[in-house]
């Protein structure tokens, strides 16, 4: 047993804690950001229905080791003062301003809002709580944000390399979450006989419009949908880890989600599982586009942005740079940087 562990030891090691560049972590957390800002959006019109006393649901189900802000404090005004901080906690983890503070504010938002009524939420309200979660643990505002701005204005475009234990949580969960789906749909009958899209696809309340009932109707058809979406979903789930059939793989589940998101209302579910998405792009590719967002700004006509971009390291210092430059010169080769 010790022997077996020595071996796995360096791979495992590597894998959670050596560190790698936090430019791939910016951008999900700018990426959840955005979504977490349309869900409050979204949830605005329905705010008082959904979660007030006088709403769908006046009094919170009671259930074993949950709990709710808004038990507690059960009045509109709690309402709509917790409903302020979670659009105030998204704003700043959007733009990366007391990140993990804002963060923590946030999860716990999600969590009050989703134990005080859970029969109107879904999977996407489970991924916002979870990446969250992630979010608090993790250096979000490391790099790309107002923290780093802040604290380190003359290096704002480096990407400091840390550990990427809470960005695999990320990951992790994007595969545990198409395992159990699969399995959950597995245990119907409609997904292993091959008519659960031609179902999905006919449900009045959910369908965007009424497709054509050829389409539908056609056996041969709406089996290949169902077992190439299950397909899809193994793939998402086992080959998003390897590094050559990720790209495809991602491409694949994108083409789903967005096929799904045109047909049938999902809400957020589709976009907010994109965000786990951008958790698998290898930092060095992540910290080359932001450089070369830099070069975008650097010749920008907007004079604020152009300074934010021109930062550079103070005079007569060279830092040692976690990525690779994004045009090394003749005869310089990159360095070897960490996949995750």
């Amino acid at each position: 047993m010790h022997e077996q562990w020595a071996r796995l030891a360096p791979g495992w090691n590597r894998f959670w804690f050596d560190p790698v560049p936090t430019s791939t972590l910016a951008l999900v957390r700018i990426a959840y950001g955005l979504v977490l800002l349309a869900w409050c959006g979204f949830m605005s019109f329905d705010l008082v229905a959904f979660f007030s006393g006088s709403g769908v649901l006046p009094e919170r189900l009671a259930l074993p080791w949950t709990w709710s802000l808004l038990e507690a404090f059960p009045s509109d005004l709690a309402l709509f003062i917790l409903f302020a901080l979670l659009v105030v906690a998204a704003a700043c983890v959007l733009v990366g301003w007391h990140t993990r503070l804002a963060a923590v504010v946030a999860f716990v938002a999600l969590v009050s809002f989703e134990r005080r009524n859970l029969v109107v939420l879904n999977g996407a309200d489970i991924l916002l709580r979870l990446f969250a979660l992630y979010l608090a643990l993790a250096p979000a505002g490391a790099s790309f944000s107002l923290d780093r701005w802040r604290h380190h204005r003359d290096r704002f475009w480096e990407f400091p390399a840390r550990s990427p234990w809470p960005l695999r949580l990320v990951q992790l969960q994007l595969s545990v979450l198409y395992l159990s789906t699969v399995w959950l749909k597995l245990q119907g009958t409609t997904w292993r006989d091959g008519t659960a899209v031609s179902y999905a696809w006919r449900v009045a309340e959910v369908i965007r419009f009424d497709l054509p009932a050829w389409l539908t109707s056609s056996a041969p058809v709406m089996a290949l949908a169902t077992y190439l979406t299950l397909a899809v979903e193994v793939a998402l789930a086992v080959l998003i880890w390897n590094r050559r059939a990720r790209p495809w793989v991602i491409a694949a589940g994108v083409a789903l989600h967005l096929s799904v998101l045109a047909t049938i209302r999902v809400g957020l579910f589709s976009v907010t599982v994109f965000v786990g998405y951008l958790a698998f792009t290898p930092p060095e590719t992540m910290s080359r586009w932001l450089l070369a967002l830099r070069g975008v700004l650097q010749r920008s006509p907007w004079a604020p942005l152009r300074r934010v971009a021109s930062a550079g390291p103070p005079h007569g210092h060279q830092p040692e740079l976690p990525w690779p430059e994004p045009h090394p010169g003749p005869g310089v080769r990159p360095r070897a940087a960490s996949v995750p």
